[in-house]
């Protein structure tokens, strides 16, 4: 099998369109109707900005009976809308029927799913429906936080003959709490960006946000972090659409949004550098702060079993190994051994504590 170091991603740049040096995915999470595409296209369109359209005409729902797009007779409108307008059509597939059925009307891109990237036998069975076809590919992040099921992806469709590769954040799906729909940890894409390097990385602040009133603050920090564009659903009546309708936007404030973030990152600086990290050491401090919780949640049935043990609440000899691990630990972490030790003892003092009060 090659090695990661053999995937070469096409620079972005020399294939697509980029709207003052970032790439714009935008258009509808589903393809409702041929006029629904064609007035939300239009919208796009007045605004100027050099976009690729995104349009989902198959929608993997999670129930059935629930709105599962138009299907293959929505691609001859995005042919005509091809035509029209000479913007790049992208389509979501699942399936290789999708991908053959994509090739023959004059589709530009496709895209792999959440729902797909997280299934390896999905991944490969379409990366042998493209074997030496060459077609763009975007990859969304599985739904799970699982950064070798996103690079596998890469991997599998790298190995079909295709260099033009996009990975695609779209957050993550997990037992945290969070204002967002899906949980960016951000420390992912951008681990996904020195795992493959050169490979775009773009951020979908829809599906992490789930909330049009969250994409900005989302939008902002992905290209804070320096991500290579952005995958935004966009509907020319957000309140009427038949999937996801609190997370699209109409294509006049995708294009207030967009100069906004055009000119901060015009005239980003250290100030700006300085609020992402605050705001990811922020996330960070939230998410110890619950494992804290639920550590400290343990420490009572301990109590209660070493008195049914007829233990002391107090173990030196477990004390000790404790200590020596996690020292071990904090030295390959690179972390500083004094703080560590510190930090162990503190928080073997309040689990004393804590089991002495349910013994």
């Amino acid at each position: 099998m090659p090695a990661i170091s053999d995937i070469k991603p096409e620079p972005v740049h020399q294939w697509l369109p980029l709207e003052k040096g970032f790439l714009l995915v935008a258009g509808p999470c589903s393809v409702e109707s041929r006029d629904q595409l064609i007035k939300t296209i239009e919208g796009l369109v007045a605004t100027g900005k050099k976009i690729v359209v995104r349009a989902g005409i198959w929608k993997p729902r999670s129930r059935p009976g629930e709105f599962e797009g138009v299907g293959a007779k929505a691609l001859p409108w995005l042919d005509e809308v091809r035509t029209a307008t000479g913007l790049p059509m992208a389509v979501e597939v699942a399936r290789p029927k999708h991908v053959e059925l994509c090739l023959k009307h004059n589709i530009d891109l496709i895209w792999l799913g959440a729902r797909t990237t997280v299934n390896p036998f999905m991944v490969q069975e379409i990366a042998n429906a493209i074997k030496g076809i060459g077609i763009p590919v975007m990859i969304k992040n599985p739904v799970s936080p699982d950064l070798r099921l996103w690079v596998g992806a890469v991997e599998r469709i790298s190995m079909a003959g295709t260099n033009k590769i996009i990975a695609i954040h779209r957050g993550f799906h997990t037992h945290l709490k969070s204002v967002y729909r899906n949980i960016p940890l951000w420390n992912i894409p951008l681990q996904m960006s020195i795992e493959i390097p050169g490979l775009p990385v773009i951020c979908d602040p829809s599906h992490i946000a789930g909330d049009k009133t969250l994409i900005r603050q989302v939008a902002i920090k992905a290209m804070a972090l320096g991500m290579n564009g952005l995958m935004i659903e966009t509907h020319h009546q957000p309140q009427n659409a038949l999937t996801d309708p609190l997370q699209q936007i109409t294509p006049a404030t995708f294009n207030q949004l967009i100069d906004e973030i055009t000119s901060l990152k015009e005239k980003e600086d250290d100030e700006n550098t300085l609020q992402s990290i605050r705001l990811h050491i922020d996330e960070l401090d939230y998410q110890l702060l619950e494992l804290l919780a639920k550590r400290f949640a343990l420490s009572p049935d301990v109590g209660k079993l070493k008195k049914k043990l007829g233990k002391s609440v107090v173990q030196p000899a477990r004390q000790e190994d404790l200590f020596r691990d996690r020292e071990e630990k904090a030295k390959a972490l690179g972390l500083n051994i004094s703080f560590v030790n510190t930090l162990m003892q503190m928080l073997h003092n309040e689990s004393v504590v804590l089991q002495h009060n349910h013994e």
